[in-house]
């Protein structure tokens, strides 16, 4: 079954690009070499309707299991082979598995 994991996160405090270099040129990559995730793909808030958005920068992992349960768990279990910057605000991340359940739909 496919899942869609959507982590939000921040910068530390005056880190914004240490924490870009991070993510872009090491963590995506990191964890696409240490987890069961397929693809990586980084966003950042550019504009906004509605609820507020409670962070800026949005990655989107695509993965294949069987159990959408899995999924956190093996990045948990792996996190410890992957280098950790203070650049991330952690104590504001989240991460958040959303599984499939209907076809995907393409413009003709």
């Amino acid at each position: 079954m496919k899942h869609i994991v959507v982590v939000l996160t921040e910068p530390t405090e005056g880190r914004e690009a240490d924490y870009n270099d991070y993510y872009e040129n090491l963590h995506l990559d990191e964890v696409l070499s240490t987890t069961i995730m397929t693809s990586a793909q980084r966003f950042k808030l550019t504009d906004q309707q509605g609820a507020k958005c409670p962070l800026p920068y949005l990655a989107l992992y695509e993965v294949e299991a069987d159990d959408p349960k899995e999924v956190l768990a093996n990045l948990n279990a792996t996190r410890s082979e992957r280098v950790q910057s203070d650049a991330l605000n952690k104590r504001t991340a989240g991460a958040w598995v959303f599984s499939e359940i209907g076809p995907r739909h393409e413009r003709d």
